[in-house]
């Protein structure tokens, strides 16, 4: 018995016509009829859409069926330092790898591929560079896109190696065989915090501190090539400037002048920041934290110096106020008239805590009785 097939290829279609899984024909879009003896017979039906030829027969096809590929297909192969921009009907859709070897459908768009000469520099050019930063472009993994802000320059490292300092804008740089980053770095002035650093004094008493420092850049590409971590280079040196600050003074010392660890961590970064690229514009302790019985014990010392103090000044107090009675009781003896004038105060005093006050006998008989005077 006859066994007849009919394959449909539809208008946005090509298909590929198998004998047993093996290449027989290219049909284009139409209805096909076979007779299949022995269903062999197949056909695998390919998109237009989707113009990329990704078949395990592609290889055979350049091989043996040069002519067909050059009909039906657009070959784009790169070299090994070639990047390959593809084009449908003129708009950017695809970056192609070094070495790909693709074959993309003709016929529904018109294929069409840039190269780009790696060897001519990795930085995309600024024409470029504004196709790529356009939505649904395939294969961005093949370049860097960068955005340096402002106040910020970018450290351009490729392979681990510093190559090149950026200013705030836009960049792109290809990274088909190598590694590309871009380290954006902020160059105005910013606070570096050290807290909590235990630290023994020279006579032993355990002292918690932080300290904050005010520093910038001052040249960006020093500081990266000497430094693999600036900042933590920083911070580090902040450390031992402050325990040698600390470790070589006594408690005392430290509380009768906290400008001390200040100036000594200054000097200790004076001496290993110039040429590193970093600048200190200024630091400071920001607190000293004791231990809760060393607190204990300040306050007792503390609470004895201010009732001495107090205990002084209420001595001296006395001792004003004793001579100052002394002194008007040398001036009464010598003058009447002052003396009068002290009697005449008394009572006013009195007065003032008594409501009702009777006299007999006229004011001086109150005045004799209040103070009795020996006849000079």
């Amino acid at each position: 018995m006859k066994l007849l097939k009919r394959f449909i290829v539809k208008k946005n279609e090509r298909g590929l016509l198998l004998n047993e899984g093996d290449f027989e024909a290219l049909l284009e879009p139409g209805l096909y009829q076979r007779f299949d003896w022995h269903d062999r017979l197949a056909v695998q039906t390919f998109s237009l859409n989707s113009p990329l030829f990704d078949h395990p027969l592609a290889g055979y096809l350049r091989q043996h069926q040069p002519q067909l590929v050059e009909r039906y297909f657009e070959a784009m192969d790169l070299g090994e330092h070639e990047l390959g921009l593809r084009l449908e009907d003129g708009k950017l859709v695809e970056l192609l790898g070094p070495d790909s070897r693709r074959l993309y459908w003709k016929g529904q768009a018109e294929q069409r591929l840039e190269r780009v000469d790696l060897t001519q520099g990795r930085q995309v050019p600024s024409a470029l560079l504004a196709r790529l930063n356009r939505p649904g472009i395939a294969g961005l993994e093949h370049v860097l896109l960068v955005t340096v802000p402002a106040f910020h320059v970018g450290v351009l490292k490729i392979d681990g190696a510093v190559h090149d300092l950026l200013q705030a804008g836009q960049y792109g740089f290809w990274r088909c065989g190598s590694q590309v980053t871009v380290d954006a770095i902020d160059t105005r002035v910013q606070a570096l915090e050290v807290n909590g650093q235990e630290i023994l004094t020279r006579d032993k008493v355990s002292l918690r501190l932080n300290l904050v420092a005010n520093w910038r850049f001052a040249d960006v590409l020093a500081a990266h090539s000497r430094f693999s971590k600036p900042v933590e280079h920083l911070y580090r040196e902040l450390q031992f400037g402050l325990r040698a600050a600390v470790g070589t003074r006594t408690l005392d010392e430290l509380l009768d002048d906290k400008q001390c660890i200040d100036d000594s961590v200054g000097q200790h970064l004076q001496a290993l920041l110039p040429g590193s690229g970093l600048e200190v514009s200024s630091l400071g302790v920001r607190d000293i934290i004791l231990p809760g019985e060393m607190k204990t014990l300040l306050a007792q010392v503390v609470e004895a110096e201010k009732a001495a103090q107090s205990n002084v000044i209420r001595r001296r107090e006395e001792t004003q106020a004793t001579r100052s009675l002394l002194n008007t009781a040398k001036v009464m003896e010598g003058s009447p008239t002052a003396l009068r004038l002290k009697e005449l105060e008394t009572l006013e005093r009195v007065a003032e805590r008594i409501d009702r006050i009777s006299v007999f006998g006229g004011l001086d008989q109150v005045l004799n009785g209040l103070v009795s005077l020996k006849a000079g």
